[in-house]
């Protein structure tokens, strides 16, 4: 285990019938980090969150959080999906609680009455702590804007997130003010000590945010580099599988 790591994927791959999805993939995510999970459609990046997430059981290699190895999708890691995957007939705090609402008193397989009040109060606290705001977490998130409901399914993946969280696209089809809220969100997290890994495609935002750039290609990761701009190049580069950009006369892979 790699020191002072929240996560980390050693050696892992997964494979659907002869097709390696993933292909001995390693890499630590360290506390109070952002790594953006960067490659094309196809690169193998979905795959990855569903073994890290716990959903896919690597063929191969393993997937350790604060040094034990992920079990289940009950092992602590937030995963916030693209499609959100919020109720829209159901208010804020019902979708932040939603499979896992606070019940007295708890019977086998879940019966119990709920406790609304508690359950609003724990929402305000998780909502507040991340400067949401949301005027009343009664109102059906159907009647929320975009940026509102990205904002309330980032809180709900954090909401039982130990240690760390997986935002993917978090701020696909917002608008600019949206995504500005959105990304500021993000940049809290780590303060909050929640470690992060984001998935993106806009490489402005992720140069914006993250520490890390991790880059898959075909299953494999194929480079490691710090999210700067001036590394903006070179991780198009690795995206692609085009020749990497010259640093000092020697290639970024020397």
């Amino acid at each position: 285990m790699t020191a002072n790591a929240v996560l980390e994927v050693a050696g892992v791959t997964k494979r659907f019938g002869n097709h390696a999805a993933l292909d001995t993939v390693s890499f630590a995510v360290q506390e109070r980090e952002v790594v953006a999970l960067l490659g094309d459609n196809g690169a193998g990046k979905s795959t990855l969150v569903k073994c890290i997430s716990g959903i896919h059981r690597p063929d191969q290699g393993s997937i350790y959080l604060e040094g034990s190895p992920v079990a289940g999708q009950d092992s602590g890691i937030g995963v916030v999906y693209q499609d959100l995957a919020l109720f829209d007939n159901m208010s804020v705090a019902e979708n932040l609680f939603a499979g896992r609402e606070p019940c007295w008193p708890r019977f086998p397989r879940g019966f119990g009455l709920v406790k609304r009040r508690t359950m609003l109060d724990e929402a305000r606290r998780t909502l507040h702590r991340l400067e949401v705001k949301i005027p009343n977490l009664k109102t059906p998130v159907g009647l929320l804007s975009g940026g509102q409901r990205q904002a309330i399914a980032v809180s709900k993946g954090i909401a039982f997130a130990r240690r760390i969280v997986v935002l993917d696209e978090p701020t696909a089809a917002l608008g600019i003010r949206e995504r500005t809220n959105v990304l500021r969100l993000v940049r809290q997290l780590p303060e909050a000590g929640i470690a992060v890994i984001l998935i993106s495609h806009n490489l402005e935002e992720v140069i914006a945010v993250a520490d890390r750039a991790v880059i898959l290609r075909q299953g494999k990761m194929v480079g490691e580099v710090a999210a700067t701009a001036e590394n903006h190049e070179t991780m198009v580069s690795l995206i692609v599988g085009g020749s990497l950009p010259l640093i000092n006369g020697k290639t970024g892979q020397e």
